[in-house]
């Protein structure tokens, strides 16, 4: 017969208190002395007990839980350049706290903000992540409204009431621009995320003003979803144009990769007759054919910051600041270089 599991009973006598102090101890709450803390601590180590996330939810209120709800189809969200590695950060934060993350996937046209009022509902989880900021963004109203601790990837447009973790897109994109004109590329093109979402504009605006810095204008910006099906339409219109491109920034790596696919379909080469830079410097970005040249952010190190963020921000431990992280750099590979001399891409 196995032997029984031990309860907040056996830790209590085996540290000479009682039950509520082991409580109290064991969530962190003020009432003991140091040392009694330390004992009850000592006792469940020993013991190899820890209160259950429904007791310990129902001792002080909180779901031990935080929530996150994405717009995206679920078929392709495993090959997302971004999520997976955010949420492997997030949890990284949250195992050892013993805290869950509650994940809502809706597809385009859903009702999102009924996600957040469905997390919302009975206390399914402390607080909450915002991504894919929008311009004019209504969930930041409709947050406040619910009482939902929230933390925003990037700062919203306007005000807002809770803190953000800060990864500027910008410099990153300055940095591709400027590699390619320092190629000696003059003819570059765009392939950007959905307008809706601000940290697609700001890449997109991060691009044409490197470009207009140096007196140039962009060939051509082709708007898309962030797909690869997206990525290679946007291409092939590029490559329909008639002074195409020699070289083209692609928004995201996804976009990026099927681009080069797209291209060698075409029947011409990465980088000899076209080079291709993306975002993110997702997995496949290095091993890919010819490796992609790139802008490395950190997913994971976002979702680490985000989930200490707001688990300051549910704690209550003072006033939350924003979070600033390294912003994203450049990263060349064999998939950019200098623009070829001859052919349908000679430079003008």
């Amino acid at each position: 017969m196995s032997k029984a599991r031990p309860t907040i009973a056996d830790v209590a006598t085996r540290a000479g208190v009682s039950k509520g102090a082991v409580s109290l101890a064991l969530n962190g709450r003020p009432g003991l002395a140091q040392a009694t803390v330390e004992r009850i601590i000592a006792a469940a180590d020993e013991l190899r007990w820890r209160p259950s996330n429904r007791a310990r939810s129902l001792s002080v209120s909180k779901a031990f839980a935080l929530g996150l709800v994405i717009t995206r189809d679920p078929g392709v969200l495993s090959s997302d350049p971004f999520f997976p590695a955010f949420i492997a950060g997030v949890e990284s934060v949250l195992g050892p706290n013993g805290q869950a993350l509650v994940l809502q996937v809706v597809t385009a046209g859903e009702d999102e903000e009924a996600g957040y009022q469905r997390l919302a509902q009975a206390g399914r989880v402390d607080g909450v992540f915002l991504s894919d900021l929008r311009h004019d963004d209504p969930r930041i109203e409709l947050l406040a409204s619910l009482g939902m601790p929230a933390v925003t990837l990037n700062r919203p447009e306007g005000s807002s009431p809770f803190p953000a973790v800060l990864l500027d897109d910008r410099p990153g994109t300055v940095e591709v621009v400027q590699h390619l004109l320092d190629l000696g590329h003059r003819r570059i093109a765009h392939v950007a995320g959905p307008p809706a979402f601000v940290h697609a504009t700001a890449r997109s605006e991060a691009f044409t003003s490197a470009l207009a810095a140096a007196g140039l204008e962009p060939v051509g910006i082709e708007g898309s979803d962030f797909t690869a099906a997206g990525g290679i339409e946007a291409t092939r219109r590029l490559l329909a144009l008639p002074e195409p491109p020699t070289a083209i920034v692609y928004a995201n790596d996804r976009m990026a990769i099927a681009g080069i696919g797209a291209v060698q379909r075409a029947g011409l080469t990465v980088p000899d007759d076209l080079s291709i830079a993306g975002f993110d410097d997702s997995e496949l970005a290095e091993f890919v054919h010819p490796g992609l040249t790139t802008v490395r952010a950190d997913p994971f190190g976002f979702g680490e910051a985000a989930a200490r963020t707001l688990n300051q921000l549910i704690d209550g431990d003072g006033e939350v600041a924003d979070v600033e992280l390294p912003p994203a750099r450049l990263v060349i590979r064999r998939s950019t270089a200098a623009p070829a001399s001859h052919g349908m891409l000679e430079e003008s």
